[in-house]
């Protein structure tokens, strides 16, 4: 990793972007969510289904992901259906288990 691409010190602006994207990304259901996506699209429900959770759960997790532009969702008559768009999300996910990988050993 290169870290001299990172500007130092960090402004107070990144400092406050990076710790509110991490803490939305670090939600376990919103993991579970972004893993069901990799599949590609699927309405909430089957998102739900697939989690043993609530519809309402999910949606209120999704909006979350949708505002912040990881996602992207349409309508498709009375179901909307959500997509990854952001795939960068994966790969701070490669660095992060690969880190825990030498860890744990």
């Amino acid at each position: 990793m290169n870290l001299s691409r990172l500007p130092h010190p960090l402004s107070d602006e990144l400092v406050e972007l990076i710790s509110d994207r991490m803490g939305l990304l670090g939600h376990p259901t919103r993991i579970r969510i972004l893993d069901q996506l990799r599949e590609g699209e699927h309405n909430v429900q089957a998102i739900a289904d697939a989690m043993a959770t609530t519809q309402q759960n999910v949606s209120g997790h999704l909006r979350l992901l949708y505002a912040a532009g990881i996602v992207s969702r349409r309508s498709g008559g009375r179901e909307v259906f959500y997509a990854i768009v952001d795939n960068t999300v994966f790969e701070h996910w490669e660095w992060l288990v690969a880190a825990l990988r030498k860890q744990v050993g």
